[in-house]
């Protein structure tokens, strides 16, 4: 066979094969329809129904960790004045726990229906709740927290380099990315765990990791899940 016989016989079959069909967005969790759906059919193992114990103890430490020379603050209100970004905020239980104790709290979610289960829980709280796509957002002012918790695990793993460019470009230096990461083998997902190398390649260059610990009470879904802190690097560590 010549090579121009070759050439036409390997178009024809690749003209024969069908095409690949796109999966449903409902089938794509880097799309609101997938979460939609879920939220919308009560799928929602991922739902802790109320807030972690690491959550109120951290609340009640964060601004001597956020601002080391200035100590404890208000007892009753120790994240007065602070800003707080919970992305993927599903439910957002612990957005009404960071604003009680006095947080000035943005919890977004791009999933209509998490929004919609986010204000059946929040009710008329002082915080803000918008329904937005966190790549997209960009607070008034940089915040001092960003709270993580089944965020990250629900994005697909080619959005991971994304999710840590984003967080490093909005926190300042010393402001903390805080919550809980899954860990375990990186096979099919939601939830993706991730192995411990792939965290630090991803975070190490703009964060350090001063704090790292097992959660208390996992979720039968989550049992790799590990409380952490990671702090963010100055601003020589460029995004």
């Amino acid at each position: 066979m010549t090579d121009e016989s070759k050439r036409r016989d390997d178009g024809n079959k690749a003209e024969a094969m069908p095409p690949v069909s796109p999966k449903p967005p409902t089938q794509r969790p880097e799309l609101p329809d997938f979460w939609d759906l879920r939220f919308n059919t009560g799928v929602i193992p991922w739902n802790a129904g109320g807030v972690p114990a690491e959550v109120t103890s951290f609340a009640r430490s964060f601004h001597r960790l956020r601002f080391p020379a200035q100590g404890d603050t208000d007892a009753a209100h120790p994240l007065r004045e602070l800003r707080i970004l919970i992305p993927g905020c599903g439910h957002a239980f612990e957005a009404a726990c960071f604003a009680a104790l006095g947080g000035q709290v943005t919890a977004l979610d791009f999933s209509a229906a998490a929004i919609a289960k986010a204000r059946e829980v929040l009710g008329n709280w002082p915080g803000e709740l918008l329904h937005a796509d966190f790549f997209a957002y960009e607070p008034p002012s940089p915040p001092d927290l960003i709270y993580e918790r089944a965020f990250l695990c629900a994005l697909p793993r080619k959005c991971w380099r994304d999710y840590a460019g984003k967080t490093a470009a909005l926190l300042p230096a010393g402001a903390l990315l805080a919550g809980f990461f899954l860990y375990g083998e990186e096979g099919k997902g939601p939830p993706f765990a991730a192995a411990p190398e792939t965290v630090r390649d991803l975070l190490g260059p703009f964060f350090d990791c001063v704090e790292d610990r097992a959660s208390l009470d996992p979720l039968p879904m989550f049992p790799g899940e590990r409380w952490q802190i990671w702090r963010r690097k100055p601003a020589s560590f460029p995004v």
